[in-house]
């Protein structure tokens, strides 16, 4: 599993989500929902943490398990999840510097940012 954080643009992202969803991987958001909540042109930043593999499916096992870092369309940054398939991932260009990197990943282990079911109770 890579040990990096990628920078994608919201198109990207739900792309990303919609193959998640088509490839039946637990982790999305479900169709449309990136569509209508997140900022249109933020970047957002994955992060992989997990190796996943889903029994389920053995032709898209393993996969990676990303924290997300989503800026919504109110401008505020929530935590979420997302399942990546690896070539895919591996596709996206490293943009960030080794500074930013870190910077979003302490973000993310340690940022207390809301996460996405908290931010949509608020937020229907």
């Amino acid at each position: 599993m890579p040990r990096t954080v990628k920078a994608v643009d919201t198109a990207t992202l739900i792309q990303l989500d919609s193959q998640a969803i088509e490839y039946g991987f637990s982790r999305n958001h479900g169709h449309g929902w990136l569509a209508e909540h997140a900022a249109p042109h933020a970047l957002h930043y994955l992060h992989p943490f997990l190796v996943h593999r889903a029994g389920r499916r053995p032709e898209f096992c393993p996969h990676w398990r990303c924290m997300l870092l989503l800026t919504v369309r109110d401008g505020q940054e929530i935590f979420s999840l997302l399942d990546v398939w690896p070539a895919s991932f591996d596709r996206l260009p490293e943009t960030l510097d080794r500074a930013a990197k870190q910077a979003v990943a302490d973000r993310l282990n340690h940022g207390e940012l809301p996460t996405q079911a908290q931010w949509a109770s608020l937020n229907p």
